[in-house]
């Protein structure tokens, strides 16, 4: 029986003017942007972990969360009341899409048998449930970092016993991603690195990386899993010394695996700040190399030093990243996964819905913004101005096969080239940007 969220009703859309906190003000999903639907366009995705299992902990405090399926008990009867509470809620705040770990869903048991035995439980209970339930799989991904056999990494772990627990599980969490029709699979490495390299041998640990990252995308043409393979970006936490630090480092990795028609990958903006870079580079970098798969969507906190997780809520911080993003085509199999948490002295059930509402509306509003910035053209129009010259004689003779260094060496001295420094107009776009907001 379902009835934690029994008091909320289904979340609407009301409109700008309306001032009940359960309904968007922004998020209209029929209505028409950039030739899709809202709901199209922005491909919405609930959390399991952070929305049903993360019980309230910080690094200074215990849990906070005193929800129904936290309580002691049987722990696959846990479950499956979270599950009930899970749906409820999909069916009510109407994302399109959920995510889970493997652990996020079900619970370990005394040994790997038992451990698959209740994921496949639960997964046929998913199953049952999607199907009178609009909700959908964006992605599946296992939990191969909270578990203290994962303390010294994954696949590169200096055990290979690690590194075959760890091949099992995804194993099993892919076979249910495709099963439930996921869109994507997720490799999200959270200790794929190291504390001290005084015990590392970092070259095999990269090539046991390699291996790994081979057969996984080995198992997905096995089983005919026709969605992406993504590897997520993060830095630092909770490993000091990450592999996979940001989008170049991920992407050098796949390159020189030759993986890089195979993976894409999952930029989550909290871990592109936490990398020293912003969300929009992240973005940008990855479409400029053909990378981009799915987003998570957050923010973190400038004060604090750690990946605090928090709810979008500013249009400023979106608009560029959803600029590039709705520029090139949109999201394509990916969505926007809620991977944000509500603060820990948010205990209420209508605070998830607050979070969720205040979310999606903030997207929502950062894509009609976008819509009026691509159609007006401004700054696509300044920057190919910017760079017009690349497509007129000396571009194309720089780029011509047959050019080489001392051949554009002797231009520059016939020709007299003298470059003229040209402004970037830094503030007068800044002042066009300003406008959408």
């Amino acid at each position: 029986m379902s009835d934690y969220f029994k008091n909320i009703n289904e979340i609407i859309y009301e409109g700008p003017d309306s001032d009940n906190p359960l309904s968007f003000k922004y998020y209209d999903e029929n209505r028409q942007v950039l030739g899709k639907t809202m709901k199209e366009n922005l491909r919405f995705a609930t959390c399991y972990w952070h929305t049903f299992t993360w019980p309230g902990l910080d690094p200074f405090g215990g849990a906070t969360f005193e929800r129904p399926w936290m309580s002691s008990g049987d722990p696959l009867k846990m479950a499956e009341m979270k599950l009930d509470e899970a749906f409820d809620f999909f069916n009510k705040i109407k994302t399109s899409f959920f995510c889970f770990h493997d652990r996020d869903i079900s619970p370990e048991g005394s040994n790997y048998k038992e451990t698959q035995k209740n994921f496949l439980y639960i997964i046929d209970l998913i199953q049952s449930k999607m199907e009178t339930s609009k909700v959908k799989l964006l992605w599946g991904t296992a939990n191969a970092f909270s578990h203290k056999r994962y303390m010294s990494g994954a696949s590169t772990n200096p055990d290979p016993e690690v590194f075959a627990y760890k091949a099992a599980q995804v194993k099993d969490c892919m076979d249910a991603t495709k099963r439930l029709g996921g869109s994507n699979y997720v490799l999200w490495g959270g200790r794929e690195g190291y504390e001290t390299i005084l015990n590392t041998n970092m070259g095999l640990e990269i090539d046991n990386l390699k291996r790994f990252l081979e057969l996984v995308v080995d198992y997905k043409y096995k089983i005919g899993f026709d969605g992406q393979i993504l590897l997520e970006p993060k830095p630092h936490e909770p490993t000091k010394h990450q592999y996979d630090f940001d989008s170049a480092s991920c992407l050098a990795f796949l390159r020189k695996a030759g993986l890089e028609n195979e993976i894409k990958l999952n930029i989550e903006a909290n871990h592109a700040t936490l990398s020293g870079h912003s969300f929009e580079h992240e973005i940008v970098y990855a479409i400029a190399n053909n990378a981009l798969g799915s987003l998570d969507i957050n923010r973190g906190d400038t004060l604090l030093g750690w990946d605090t997780d928090q709810f979008p809520n500013s249009v400023l911080e979106l608009i560029l990243p959803f600029y590039h993003i709705f520029s090139n085509g949109g999201i394509g199999k990916g969505g926007l996964n809620f991977d944000a948490k509500i603060r820990r002295q948010s205990i209420d059930p209508e605070d998830l819905f607050y979070a969720h509402i205040g979310g999606m509306d903030i997207c929502a509003k950062t894509l009609l913004a976008v819509e009026k910035m691509i159609n007006d053209k401004k700054l696509s129009d300044y920057v190919t101005k910017r760079y017009e010259d690349w497509q007129k004689d000396l571009g194309n003779y720089i780029y011509n096969k047959g050019t080489t260094l001392e051949s554009i060496h002797q231009k520059v001295l016939d020709e007299n080239i003298e470059p003229k420094p040209r402004s970037g107009n830094q503030e007068y776009l800044e002042n066009i940007l300003n406008k959408y907001l």
